[in-house]
């Protein structure tokens, strides 16, 4: 298990957390793929959950993306006590969400953490000409990382809110007719992450509109 020193933590939105460490040497990942953190303090070391890393594999330092849940009393809202030169102890690496080739990323909320890797990766290596992003939150506070998404995907990052009513995004849920209006190629890959039941729902959806089943990946 690797110790990682956090170097910078900071909130970017009202409840997700940007937090930097030191990269072990060595460490390899792929695009998308998570990793098990445990709190290097007592009686938080034995509880692991998993974390997307948003850096990418040949960045100097780690970066997580992490939403905190306040109402839980749990690890994620432990995280907000932290600071710079606080540890946390990473575990092995997994993850099925890995670039297999361009495509349309749908996230929920949190669920956006790996695609951002993905679409970085893209960007720094091989471009995002035809990427799009559809995310859906619950208000425009809530978008992570609105203004890099949007520089590197201009007019084909597509945002929904459900809470929130606002002439600059659409408002409701990502639903068959929603999803129809914004992909014109069935025959690319489809990227879907988020809560559990959001991903049965558009892997739902997709299905109902002819994407084949080896085109959606999903965690799992």
């Amino acid at each position: 298990m690797n110790t990682l020193e956090i170097k910078t933590i900071e909130k970017i939105t009202p409840d997700v957390l940007q937090i930097r460490t030191n990269k072990p040497e060595g460490l390899e990942f792929k695009p998308g793929q998570a990793t098990e953190l445990f709190i290097k303090k007592e009686n938080w070391e034995e509880q692991g959950r998993p974390f997307t890393f948003t850096s990418l594999p040949d960045d100097s330092d780690l970066e997580f993306v992490i939403k905190t849940y306040t109402s839980h009393d749990g690890v994620t809202d432990k995280l907000l006590d932290l600071k710079v030169g606080d540890e946390l102890l990473q575990n092995e690496i997994f993850g099925n969400i890995y670039f297999r080739g361009e495509g349309t990323f749908i996230a929920g909320g949190a669920g956006l953490t790996p695609l951002i890797a993905i679409l970085r990766d893209r960007q720094r290596n091989g471009g995002n000409e035809t990427n799009k992003l559809i995310f859906a939150n619950k208000t425009s506070k809530d978008i992570i990382l609105k203004d890099e998404l949007r520089e590197m995907l201009s007019d084909r990052f597509i945002n929904i809110l459900s809470d929130e009513k606002t002439e600059e995004f659409a408002y409701g849920h990502i639903d068959e007719s929603f999803l129809k209006q914004h992909i014109i190629n069935l025959n690319q890959k489809f990227y879907v992450c988020g809560p559990d039941p959001m991903i049965e729902s558009v892997v739902s959806d997709l299905k109902a509109l002819g994407v084949e089943s080896g085109n959606i990946i999903m965690e799992g």
